[in-house]
């Protein structure tokens, strides 16, 4: 047990040091913000009180508490769509794209169960935005196994390609009409509507159960051991009797799974799709994959943090008057230490790390590299 407690202490004391120096780093920017406007002047204590309002608005009430959880909901979808990637040796670019198929499938069965109660048209919508994740995830998958396509290049020319087809089928084959501006039907039963006076839904429901699931799933399964073995190295997976094109495309079809689950509970909440729908949260889930060390339980602690960041953010605005974007601005500073893992262990005096830049070693590692088995 203390082995294991260390080990992920190890595994935790970089994501901690990252999110630190972002930090201090984003102090001087709240401090340089207050030159900007008609007073002028410089507050040193401003970022004290930028952070303590962004705590407050966080954790100060339950409204704040379940504000966190449902923004957080999603990234965790779509750190998972990054994070069991990684783990297959995989860095799936591609989850905008996943979480925009899985929007629209959810929006346009939503339609069609919209008088079905409650309880079969949610699960039935969300259904099929995992499936069209899916699907999605599949072609990278595919040509990835097949033709050595790396996926970083193919997810990332999906994700344009797509947003033109969704958009496209949005504005001109599936648009509502009555409306002033395109987009689908109503959802009727299967929006995502807050339980109570709260902004909580049952789609965090589905989120959070994902989190066990995929950690039982990759530590507790023989599909996981090979996931992972495929990931460390395809070559002795194969001769150790797997099937690493086989664990590629079912990993990257699981990923967009998870992504695409996250695109359903977006427009779900909204109630239906509109065409000019953009959502962050498919590059967000790289930060909160790499931040969370590609662990299930890592990525959903991390998902809670960005949650909490993005809740607090109006009241930070409010009495502290720094923009909500600084949010933004912090979250970028995060992924700038954790790909620079080195330098982070440099600054703190740390011992380097035998395996590199962390997770983002995927990326040169696997390039032209060609698939076995």
């Amino acid at each position: 047990m203390k082995a294991r407690l260390r080990s992920y202490a190890g595994l935790m004391l970089v994501p901690a040091l990252s999110i630190l120096l972002a930090l201090l780093v984003a102090s001087v920017l709240i401090i340089a913000s207050g030159l900007v406007g008609t007073e002028k002047k410089v507050n040193l204590l401003l970022p004290l009180i930028a952070y303590r309002s962004l705590i407050v608005g966080a954790f100060g009430n339950f409204k704040g508490i379940a504000n966190m959880v449902v923004a957080a909901a999603p990234l965790m979808l779509t750190g998972l769509a990054v994070g069991v990637g990684l783990k297959a040796g995989l860095f799936n670019i591609g989850a905008t794209g996943q979480v925009l198929s899985g929007g629209l499938a959810a929006a346009l069965i939503g339609m069609q169960v919209a008088d079905a109660p409650v309880l079969i048209a949610i699960p039935v919508a969300m259904l099929g935005g995992m499936l069209a994740g899916a699907l999605a995830g599949f072609i990278p998958g595919f040509l990835k196994a097949f033709t050595g396509a790396h996926e970083v290049v193919t997810t990332i020319m999906l994700n344009a390609l797509i947003q033109l087809i969704v958009s496209g089928l949005v504005n001109d084959v599936f648009r509502a009409p009555g409306f002033s501006f395109a987009r689908t039907a109503p959802v009727g039963s299967a929006e995502l509507t807050g339980l109570g006076n709260t902004t909580l839904h049952l789609g965090v429901i589905f989120a959070l159960v994902c989190i066990p699931l995929s950690y039982w799933l990759l530590w507790r399964t023989t599909v996981g051991f090979e996931i992972r073995a495929v990931g460390a190295n395809p070559t002795a997976a194969f001769y150790a009797g797997m099937k690493p094109r086989r664990m590629m495309i079912l990993t990257m079809s699981l990923c967009g799974a998870f992504a695409g689950l996250a695109g359903a509970i977006e427009v779900l909440r909204l109630g239906y799709y509109p065409a000019v729908f953009g959502t962050g949260i498919g590059f967000d889930g790289i930060t909160v994959a790499l931040l969370g060390q590609s662990n299930p339980i890592g990525i959903m602690l991390s998902a809670l943090l960005l949650g909490a960041m993005r809740a607090g953010a109006p009241l930070m605005q409010i009495q502290a008057r720094v923009p909500v974007e600084i949010i933004d601005v912090i979250q970028g500073i995060i992924l700038i230490f954790l790909a620079a893992e080195i330098v982070v262990r440099k600054i703190f005096r740390l011992r380097t790390a035998g395996v590199g830049a962390g997770e983002l070693q995927t990326i040169t590692r696997t390039y032209g590299e060609k698939v076995v088995g």
